[in-house]
């Protein structure tokens, strides 16, 4: 159910030292709530930052910016696919309960709640740049419908593959781009023979402009979803589109991992230049920055994720429930509350972006959500309280996992297979099945009950036994 005003608390300003901040040249007394800005990467390894071990690509903004605030070492993404994984992200419920549990064009409903939507209740302008993948077009799902004032961007995931489109969305409404995509797909999709404008580029254009409006003592929450470095499916092994090879050009390496290597430094680039923004416009201690990413990296466009070893020590990629398909980059800067250089380890999950926003906003978070206020954390007061943490894929057969503490448990097919178990403090690359020692028996049992009860039925991602109980 949508949240209305009534059930909102009055948003307060947190009693920190961003809430004291001011333009330069402004006189001191502006005094603004805490703004957020959620910049979500697509398609990014875990292994592909310079923090976290990348030796090959060059991502000096975001080490800066771990350097300057907090990185999780154990970030989940809501799923290992792009629109379950933004679903869980907007509406703080995992993907046993979220409304998006697949990449099926199914859209976010009325009665579906968004962070977007509680944030700008309680006064906060609103805004996405980029990618959507949660409602379509004159669809309930459009962002438009869900709680952001201003929209530019894809809506539709398989529009969004193509990094030279003939159109973007402005709102419903589409803005041509100075490209020729021949035999172009019905959402927009295919490869441009003539590329004069990258839509990431253009879209990071429109995103600093919105920021740069704002009036001085507006809140905000910008959720910048780049398509970067997702590859164009539809081109093949010629996918990875970038308009230049920057400092690869001359490197030995195979085309595709130059123009691999050159999109992750291009986003580097622009994550400094909003960085940057909010500092020329004196907003840096009163912004919280997250940095994310939906999924492990990908093996699509040419791309081999293992040339820059894009998931570090971590098994699989895109697609698997293993720590390498949804284990991913994340980082925290709020200067002044975020402490310099911490390093948490205890596991984070993108569900829990909603209570964090909602204690950000002082807004009273809906009830029965999944997710957990992350600010003391953000604060250096300790790990957030452990609950399960808990996944379903709805593609390649089915499968399922669960998180508690140490301990790691995936089931595949949903329901009905056989669970594995790793302790992920001794097997962090999941090598070694314990499910089958009879010291863990009661273990095992536990994490199956937990799956069991985590999976809410869904008429649009039914299971395999939901879908033979059915008969068909």
């Amino acid at each position: 159910m949508r949240v209305s005003p009534s059930a909102l608390l009055l948003p307060l300003c947190l009693a920190s030292s961003a809430c004291a901040t001011h333009r330069p040249g402004a006189t001191p007394s502006v005094v603004r709530r805490p703004s957020l800005l959620v910049v979500l990467a697509d398609d990014l390894g875990w292994g592909d930052l310079g923090c976290q071990g990348q030796a090959k690509i060059e991502t000096p903004h975001l080490d800066r910016m771990a350097a300057e605030g907090m990185r999780f070492e154990a970030g989940y993404a809501g799923s290992t696919v792009c629109a379950p994984s933004r679903s869980v992200l907007m509406t703080g419920l995992h993907t046993g309960h979220t409304r998006v549990r697949g990449n099926d064009r199914i859209p976010l409903r009325p009665e579906d709640t968004t962070v977007a939507e509680v944030l700008r209740e309680a006064g906060y302008r609103t805004a996405l740049f980029g990618k959507w993948g949660l409602g379509n077009p004159g669809s309930t799902g459009h962002p438009l419908r869900q709680g952001f004032e201003r929209f530019y961007g894809f809506t539709d995931q398989v529009h969004a593959h193509n990094s030279y489109p003939t159109f973007l969305l402005e709102g419903e409404d589409r803005v041509p781009l100075a490209n020729l995509v021949p035999d172009e797909g019905q959402w927009g999709q295919g490869k441009a023979t003539e590329r004069n404008e990258w839509a990431p580029g253009r879209i990071h254009e429109e995103a600093l402009g919105w920021l740069r409006a704002l009036g001085a003592e507006d809140p905000f929450f910008l959720y910048y979803a780049t398509t970067v470095p997702h590859a164009n499916n539809e081109a093949g092994n010629d996918g990875m589109e970038v308009p230049s090879l920057l400092q690869y050009a001359d490197r030995d390496w195979p085309l595709r991992q130059r123009e691999h290597a050159a999109m992750i430094s291009t986003l580097d680039a622009q994550v400094g230049e909003l960085l940057a923004t909010l500092e020329e416009l004196g907003r840096a201690e009163d912004t919280l920055v997250l940095f994310l990413s939906d999924n492990g990296p990908h093996r699509e466009g040419g791309n081999d994720p293992d040339f820059a070893d894009s998931n570090g020590p971590l098994r699989g990629i895109k697609r698997a429930l293993t720590e390498g398909g949804i284990r991913v980059p994340f980082l925290a800067r709020w200067p002044g509350t975020v402490p310099a250089g911490a390093v948490e380890a205890a596991p984070v999950h993108f569900q829990d972006l909603f209570a964090t926003a909602c204690a950000l906003g002082g807004a009273e978070p809906p009830a029965g959500l999944d997710s957990r206020d992350l600010l003391p954390t953000l604060r250096g007061e300790g790990p957030p309280p452990e609950q399960p943490l808990h996944w379903e894929f709805h593609e390649r057969g089915s499968a399922e996992a669960v998180r508690l503490g140490r301990w790691k448990a995936i089931r595949s097919p949903m329901q009905t297979g056989s669970l594995r178990l790793y302790d992920l403090e001794q097997d962090l690359g999941e090598s070694t099945d314990l499910a089958g020692r009879a010291e863990h028996a009661e273990l095992v049992a536990r994490l199956a009950a937990l799956m069991d009860e985590a999976h809410v039925p869904s008429p649009d991602f039914r299971t395999p036994a939901e879908r033979k109980a059915r008969g068909r």
